[in-house]
């Protein structure tokens, strides 16, 4: 049986003068207890060169916006190094992913589109 899971991510950059793990380390705390309390299914932290990610995942959908709108999260969300241009909160797994699930790994496009060379069949000729 799969869970469907709504996932929902947090990234928090690096400011002028504070990097974005210790922003991580200060509300961590704050942020975990409130996803708890309020359904989260899975949550994941991931640092990254640029900044954090928060990667959080509800079974329901609209337990993000309750989730979203508590005072510790929005006092934790003003409290990044850069409130206005540092931090992204949107649908689906962050950073560089993109995807709800893992990628698969695909074949190679070229493999398997040229032809085999094939040797030239031998033809032996006998004069009698």
């Amino acid at each position: 049986m799969t869970v469907e899971l709504f996932w929902w991510s947090i990234e928090v950059f690096d400011g002028a003068d504070t990097p974005a793990w210790r922003w991580q380390e200060a509300h961590s705390g704050a942020l975990t207890e409130a996803a708890i309390t309020n359904g989260a299914y899975e949550w994941e932290w991931h640092r990254h060169s640029w900044g954090v990610v928060f990667e959080i995942a509800f079974r329901v959908e609209s337990r993000w916006e309750a989730f979203r709108n508590l005072p510790a999260v929005r006092a934790a969300l003003d409290a990044a190094p850069d409130p206005v241009n540092g931090v992204l909160t949107y649908p689906g797994r962050g950073g560089s992913s993109g995807r709800v699930k893992p990628r698969r790994p695909r074949p190679v496009i070229a493999s398997g589109a040229a032809a085999i060379p094939r040797d030239e069949p031998v033809v032996v000729v006998r004069l009698a």
